[in-house]
């Protein structure tokens, strides 16, 4: 089993380092727009669906605020309405978090050969793209949907608790969305990077292990691209972009301790014969 190196001491520069990976997968799709408009496809498609989930949402907050809220209803007016306002905002705010996350997962299954083939052209560019997994396609596809179920339920457990912060006056209001953004930003840019780490036979635990090693690297490039998604379409027109820059990401600064640690020939950790810059 890989044993990854022991972790980096973090530096406040990762946090941009990390934002410069979106910057960068957004110029590699700019300079070929034939593999930028296939990516926008399954991300629109996806839009659609997260999208009108999130206008209901947004229309039925305040009434979710009510029900959950039957303690407040022999309150003052006034002290009524901002508990609900609260409760509403959080109530739209966890669809939010989760829906960042839902959305990237379903928009990576929906367009699986549009993302892969992203993928291995921006490694082709940067110096060669590892060989494809020996793996049949519906493994992948098995190990794509239950690595999905099982970030989404990690997701919702985080919800549950930024749901629950969300009630506390101040501190709900401006600190826990920044939280819920940045931990919103990892688990974004663990998928976003899943494709060329998995090419690498990196699953799921080994992949989170790189992750949490470098993650202010992680968080910059996730919590940015989490910004993105916010604006109106943004998420369609960014999902190749930040599917790029995910592959730049996993191959300068997450995959190449595999390979450094993996001879050619060496059973179960293959060598790869092609250079990754830091």
């Amino acid at each position: 089993m890989y044993e990854p190196e022991p972790r980096r001491r973090q530096r406040p520069g990762d946090l941009f380092t990390g934002m410069g990976y979106l910057g960068r997968g957004l110029a590699w799709v700019a300079k070929r727009p034939k593999q930028y408009l296939f990516g926008l496809i399954p991300a629109f498609i996806a839009l659609v669906l997260f999208g009108t989930g999130l206008v209901f949402l947004g229309i039925n907050a305040g009434d979710l605020a009510e029900w959950i809220t039957p303690f407040a209803d022999g309150w003052s007016s006034g002290a009524r309405s901002a508990m609900r306002v609260v409760a509403a905002l959080a109530i739209f705010g966890t669809g939010a978090f989760l829906s960042v996350i839902f959305f990237t997962a379903v928009t990576l299954l929906i367009g699986e050969p549009f993302y892969e083939g992203i993928a291995v052209r921006v490694e082709e560019s940067q110096g060669g793209a590892p060989p494809e997994p020996d793996v049949p396609l519906f493994v992948q596809i098995v190990r794509g949907v239950r690595d999905a179920i099982v970030i989404g339920l990690m997701a919702v457990g985080f919800a549950v608790v930024f749901f629950v912060l969300g009630f506390v006056p101040v501190i709900g209001q401006t600190v826990v969305p920044v939280i819920a953004a940045c931990v919103t930003g990892f688990f974004l840019a663990g998928e976003l990077t899943a494709i060329a780490l998995e090419r690498r036979g990196l699953r799921r635990k080994e992949r989170f292990v790189l992750l949490r090693r470098q993650w202010l690297v992680v968080v910059g490039f996730g919590a940015a691209t989490v910004v993105l998604f916010f604006i109106p379409l943004g998420a369609v027109f960014a999902m190749p972009g930040a599917v790029a820059g995910g592959t730049l990401l996993a191959r300068e600064r997450l995959a190449p301790e595999k390979e450094q640690l993996s001879a050619p020939g060496t059973p179960g950790m293959p060598g790869l014969p092609y250079p990754h810059p830091r």
